[in-house]
């Protein structure tokens, strides 16, 4: 079924040769294989700092306007100290990396923000999310639990992301670029292997009908110019409406399932399940490393299946564990 659904994980076409200021900056990262996600980041936060200095050129701007709009973050607008930091690292990467000025130690106000333990499921209240769904909003909530798998993560699996052999799989590009392994749940291999024979049913159909090349990242299909309709390639969780390639008017594939159907199908879920915590997909993964920890396996270990590149980023789950000096009783609870 073709529609006017947009394939918006996709990176919008630049023309080479133009001149806005932004536009370059695209092109730049491109040629250095950014993620699509960061660049939208970047040019964000850069557009932003040009419209708080009323539209002056970053060339006529330096170090002072960088510390003045970072002090205004943290100062007026009351941000986060990630969202500082994310700033930060988008006006340093225009001013070093692309415009290739140094801008020096910056001295400015950091944001003030209080580090919060993630919000976690029991087993017993994750178990109840996933029984609230069916299809494969069951199968891709089982990955987030039982893999630890980020919701785009999940919505990005092709085909030869399944090891089952191995019994792992692939995450490909994950956050900050990086690809990991991580365990495959048991309780999901019949799924998927069923939604697989799906996926390659359909896209046989898509063939037929003269849409079956997916969409390839990095200029893939250049390289590889037969892979874009090979079943491998294809996605495990392909959506139901056949979409237009931005980068190539005319062209429509079959994406994948956007990760906004599935962020609501669990939304419902924990709603019907009685849970009233602040809860989301993420809260799937944070529940899996939760798990992990209480089941006695390290760090290092933890930290290697959730992608983290810092074991800092790790260790906050230390936190929401009942042990070690934390495992303290009540006095009410106590028996005499």
């Amino acid at each position: 079924m073709f529609t006017n659904q947009i394939m918006d994980d996709v990176p919008v076409p630049v023309s080479p040769a133009s001149e806005r200021f932004l536009d370059q900056i695209r092109l730049f990262m491109r040629s250095r294989n950014m993620a699509w996600a960061t660049e939208k980041t970047y040019v964000s936060w850069i557009r932003r700092y040009i419209l708080f200095h009323d539209k002056r050129h970053p060339k006529d701007m330096g170090a002072a306007e960088i510390e003045t709009y970072l002090a205004y973050l943290a100062n007026q607008r009351g941000v986060s100290p990630g969202t500082q930091a994310v700033a930060l690292n988008a006006l340093v990467f225009l001013y070093k990396r692309f415009m290739q000025r140094e801008v020096g130690q910056l001295q400015y106000p950091p944001a003030r923000g209080k580090r919060r333990v993630p919000v976690v499921f029991s087993h017993a209240e994750a178990m109840a999310v996933i029984e609230h769904l069916d299809g494969v909003y069951w199968l891709m909530s089982t990955l987030m639990y039982g893999a630890g798998l980020r919701v785009m993560e999940c919505c990005y699996l092709r085909v030869k992301d399944i090891d089952f052999g191995m019994n792992e799989l692939v995450v490909r590009d994950g956050k900050g670029g990086r690809d990991r392994r991580t365990i495959l749940p048991v309780q999901s291999v019949d799924g998927l292997k069923k939604q697989i024979e799906k996926a390659r049913l359909l896209h046989e159909q898509d063939v037929i009908d003269g849409c079956g090349e997916v969409w390839m990242p990095y200029a893939l299909s250049r390289k590889y110019p037969k892979a874009a309709s090979d079943l491998a390639w294809q996605f495990i969780f392909p959506s139901q409406s056949i979409a237009e390639d931005p980068q190539q008017r005319g062209v429509f594939r079959r994406h994948h399932i956007h990760p906004r159907s599935l962020q609501k199908a669990v939304k419902r879920a924990i709603a019907q399940a009685g849970i009233h915590k602040h809860a989301n997909c993420h809260t799937l993964r944070h529940s899996f490393a939760t798990r992990l920890l209480e089941s006695g396996y390290d760090l290092r270990t933890i930290q290697e299946l959730l992608g983290h590149s810092d074991i800092a980023t790790t260790e906050i789950y230390t936190h929401v564990l009942n042990k070690g000096g934390r495992g303290v009783r009540s006095p009410v609870d106590r028996v005499v």
